[in-house]
């Protein structure tokens, strides 16, 4: 290590000791949590709270290192062979234990057991593991992917088979880019969910769904579930919007995407005579980062995909933190390995996914030409966080732009609803009609036939009129929106 490393401080990787404790679980702990990580360096001879380096006195130094390598030998399981070696920096010897990413995971200290020996990093410390976390290193290091676990407790009929095969069909098409993309889309079978890993087939013959299909019906209802939340302020201490998504897999993403553009500033743009609606932060790229949440999540951990939006930033935060053998710099460059591997066969059917491993390059494009601060990618070890920051400035220029916009449409409006009750002949049934809107802007055509006593096709008929017309419009939507009268009572009336 350099003596700039040394000032650095503790990290991640990095944990100081002044002297080898007597009880050596002091940093055994540290030892199986960086061999159940990606590695890391125990330093001996250097103060942890001031950095100081104060050296092992030399007349010690080699019982030191056989002493170290001996308990760490000893007491971690699986067995880990440490890399010790000597520094000398101003004069003064430190000791360094090296312990690399181990490929037997988990590891835990013997003499607590793997229940309470097993220990990860998290934000420069060592935690308990707990159960869910030691058993999804489990599934990974023996290469299985937990959503393929076959549910031998559940059961699955053909009819609900095929009802699944035929709504991921219909996902597919409706996803589907092109003609051509379209033609190409095929049938789901049975057997192609059970070589997806989302059914598997028991000893006796019988077919039953894996954890897979659980999951991307949403029939877990804890689990399977996607919390998004809108926040006044740069911290969780106001809630401003919340809500949480159930149901298919595929539909929580739509309904997540949505909710964060609903809650972004979307601005506008003239080219020409033509007004084009561009977003603050970059749709595509917020749509695949939700759905490579999905893909990487871990749900054997008692958490759920969470994405908030800020003043200053859209945070989405996966449990589960990056899988063995991928790092932040790796994901950047455009490497992937998915955690989720029978819901990525799915996803990679309905066309949710495109090409693996594009997705953190396409982002970090796109925030580019946003003119945005290049992407945060916050591995917290028991869960990856990715935040995309807002460009205040940029917003306010985005609203204004906005308004300009709008208000240059309600003038031509206004001046268009003139014009069509200039030429309108405002008969009973017309009057009629305007008189119900007004009294309740809300009221829906069902509940305007109702106090007419018409029916529902005439109130249609006469409300379509009003409306190419430019003297009513709607805003919202059928059952939830209100109507607008674009014109004065006196003119209708008179």
């Amino acid at each position: 290590m350099t003596v700039e490393e040394i000032l650095a401080g503790e990290s991640k990787n990095v944990e100081f000791k002044v002297q080898r404790p007597k009880d050596n679980t002091k940093y055994m702990k540290t030892v199986v949590a960086f061999a159940n990580g990606e590695g890391g360096r125990i330093v001996f001879g250097v103060d942890d709270k001031t950095r100081e380096v104060v050296g092992i006195p030399k007349d010690i130094v080699f019982s030191e290192i056989d002493a170290i390598t001996s308990a760490i030998s000893d007491s971690c399981e699986p067995i880990i062979i440490p890399d010790v070696y000597l520094r000398t920096i101003d004069n003064k010897t430190i000791i360094i234990a090296e312990i690399s990413a181990g490929k037997q995971r988990p590891y835990y200290i013997k003499s607590l057991g793997i229940k309470d020996g097993a220990y990860i990093r998290v934000a420069g410390t060592s935690r308990p593991a707990g159960r869910d976390i030691t058993a999804e290193m489990y599934y990974e290091d023996e290469g299985r992917s937990y959503d393929m676990v076959i549910r031998r407790d559940l059961t699955v009929t053909d009819g609900e088979i095929a009802e699944l095969c035929s709504q991921m069909k219909e996902v597919a098409i409706a996803n589907a880019r092109s003609d051509a993309q379209k033609a190409i889309i095929k049938d789901v079978t049975k057997n192609v969910l059970l070589s997806w890993g989302l059914l598997a087939e028991a000893e006796d013959g019988s077919i039953h769904p894996t954890n897979g299909y659980v999951f991307l019906l949403g029939k877990d209802s804890f689990l399977s579930q996607i919390q998004c939340g809108m926040f006044k302020g740069t911290t969780r201490a106001v809630f401003v919007d919340k809500r949480e998504y159930g149901g298919p897999l595929w539909q929580q993403v739509d309904d997540a995407f949505k909710f964060v553009l609903r809650n972004i500033h979307l601005g506008a743009k003239l080219e020409g005579i033509y007004r084009k609606d561009i977003y603050e932060l970059p749709p595509d790229s917020i749509r695949e980062l939700i759905i490579n949440a999905v893909m990487n999540c871990s749900f054997l951990q008692s958490s759920r995909i969470q994405v908030a939006i800020y003043d200053d930033r859209l945070e989405i935060t996966s449990p589960g933190g990056l899988m063995p053998g991928v790092t932040i710099d790796k994901m950047k460059e455009g490497y992937s390995k998915i955690r989720n591997r029978a819901l990525a066969h799915a996803f990679s059917y309905m066309n949710l996914i495109e090409e693996w491993g594009s997705g953190i390059p396409k982002l970090m494009k796109a925030m580019h030409e946003y003119s945005l601060r290049e992407p945060e990618f916050i591995d917290m070890g028991i869960a990856l966080r990715i935040n995309l920051y807002r460009n205040i400035e940029n917003i306010n220029i985005m609203q204004d732009a906005k308004d300009t916009t709008q208000a240059t449409q309600a003038t031509q409006g206004t001046t268009q609803a003139t014009q069509g009750a200039t030429q309108a002949k405002f008969t009973k049934e017309y009057k009629a009609v305007l008189a119900v809107i007004k009294n309740q802007p809300d009221i829906t055509q069902k509940e305007i036939a109702a106090k007419l006593c018409w029916k529902i096709d005439r109130v249609k008929y006469y409300l379509n009129k009003l409306k190419k017309q430019n003297i009513i419009r709607r805003v919202g939507t059928s059952q939830n929106g209100h109507w607008e009268m674009l014109i004065e009572e006196n003119i209708w009336q008179s």
